[in-house]
């Protein structure tokens, strides 16, 4: 369904009306739901510090079957993620510790999702210098918006993202009426070989196609995660892919599920049938619990079976008992797009001839796996047919646009390749707004999965002056040429 903007569908943001009619949600409040609340302006809070102290460690997680792992994290302890939870308002003062061996990348922290300042957003050479092995840096910033946020390096981001050096970051605030519970379900893949190592985290042939799959699954650190829930309560998940590759279908069997934020960004709670949550997405359920002793499943359909990704039990006495119809969070302040007066701009992400070669040869099942020797150039990714130059961030290519402050872009983002795409923009939140291939409920997003041979609307506000990446978050296409940057001026 293709969706033509009037100036009703622009103020309202098009979204109450077409969760509706698209996806059937009933609500008792309401035929439609009525636009949301917002939060606000941004009160006045504490400063919180935090110290990421980031080295290796060994550690034993429940996913790696009773072996220890040589984990890259940013604190100590066997606990996966770690996880910072602080108050819309409240400013964060971080202090970073590369304590990562001297064979290690040098790193920054880039904080997915936050429109902060360009200073502070983590990117080496185009914000911030890298930070060597043995030395300090720092950030400060005051997120302007709720939800569930994550951090990670932009050095080497392969082997520090799949060795596990990353956090989550929730911005607390949002809600309208308290849930009965609020659980964090982090997704990760590891790859580990037979013999207990660690397997490559970027392989030729996994960057020039799909990526490089981990062979454990883990949700929370665990192969078999088990969540008790207050039973028969309205229950907050906030599920978050930090996996470099694979792209889950979302959903859940045996409970009420209705989706209430995307990429920490309120959405008029709608009925979850299913949702493909790409590398760096997150997705914020309310789910009615089991009653006591009743277990439901959060489960991946992008199986040949579906995967149990973690199971919800119900415990105690009931909490509710009136129909499911999960309350509504508070919408972040976001400008909304002018799109009557949008000025068009077109991405187009592809392949580069030694990409296209390169897949075409792992397609060959009759051909070994290909080795360091055989490709030497690894730019196998392109936008606008312009690969990210090889040597790393050190060596920047000219923005792939120039956008003037406060006007509205729509961008037309089209994936010219047999692959899908998760594609993340620094800085600023999209709104997506309609699909070539698909049907879409329009709603905000930092990073969106463009499917293969998709044409995917978005319209955003240039609001936040810097240089800001755009790039796709299957880390292995990102680290080889798949990324780019535009200028806010």
């Amino acid at each position: 369904m293709t969706l033509r903007p009037t100036r009703r569908t622009v103020a309202l943001g098009g979204l109450a009306g077409v969760t509706a009619t698209v996806l059937g949600w009933r609500s008792t409040r309401a035929a439609a739901p009525a636009p949301l609340a917002r939060v606000g302006a941004l009160p006045v809070g504490r400063e919180v510090p935090l110290s990421l102290v980031a080295a290796e460690r060994t550690v034993a997680l429940p996913a790696f079957g009773g072996r220890s792992m040589r984990l890259m994290t940013f604190l100590g302890g066997d606990r996966f993620p770690h996880v910072v939870r602080i108050r819309r308002g409240d400013t964060l003062v971080t202090t970073l510790d590369n304590r990562l061996p001297a064979w290690a990348e040098e790193m920054s922290v880039h904080w997915h999702g936050l429109r902060i300042p360009n200073a502070e957003d983590g990117v080496p050479y185009l914000t911030q210098k890298p930070v060597p092995p043995g030395e300090r840096y720092g950030y400060r910033f005051t997120p302007p918006d709720t939800g569930t946020f994550w951090f990670h390096t932009h050095c080497n981001t392969a082997e520090t993202l799949g060795r596990g050096l990353l956090g989550v970051l929730i911005v607390e605030g949002d809600e309208t009426v308290p849930y009965d519970a609020d659980v964090l379900v982090c997704l990760k893949d590891w790859r580990i070989g037979e013999d207990g190592a660690f397997l490559p985290f970027l392989t030729d042939e996994g960057a020039a196609r799909a990526g490089s799959f981990g062979t454990v699954r883990s949700a929370n650190g665990a192969a078999a995660l088990r969540i008790d829930l207050p039973a028969h309560g309205d229950c907050r998940l906030r599920l978050i892919n930090v996996d470099p590759t694979r792209i889950p279908e979302i959903g859940v069997e045996g409970a009420g599920a209705a989706i209430v934020a995307i990429d920490g960004v309120a959405v008029p709670p709608f009925p979850l049938k299913s949702w493909r949550l790409g590398p760096a997405m997150r997705l914020d359920l309310v789910v009615r619990a089991p009653a006591d002793g009743g277990e439901a499943r959060l489960v991946d359909y992008h199986a040949p079976q579906p995967v149990t990704l973690a199971t919800l039990s119900g415990t105690g006495e009931a909490r509710r008992t009136g129909a499911f119809d999960p309350a509504p969070l508070l919408m972040a302040d976001l400008a909304e797009p002018d799109l009557l007066n949008a000025l068009p701009l077109g991405f187009t992400f592809g392949a580069t001839a030694t990409g296209a070669s390169v897949a075409e040869i792992a397609d060959d099942t009759e051909t070994p796996p290909l080795g360091p020797l055989c490709v030497t150039d690894r730019s196998f990714w392109a936008i606008n047919r312009e690969p990210w130059p090889d040597g790393g961030h050190a060596r920047l290519p000219p923005p792939l646009a120039v956008l003037e402050r406060g006007r509205t872009y729509r961008l037309t983002l089209h994936n010219v390749t047999p692959h899908p795409h998760p594609i993340h923009i620094h800085g600023h939140f999209f709104r997506v707004l309609s699909s070539s291939r698909r049907e879409i409920v329009p709603h905000w997003a930092d990073t969106v999965l463009l499917t293969p041979k998709e044409r995917l609307e978005v319209a955003l506000v240039a609001d936040n002056p810097g240089d800001w990446m755009l790039h796709c978050h299957i880390i292995e296409h990102q680290e080889t040429g798949m990324m780019g940057y535009v200028r806010v001026t």
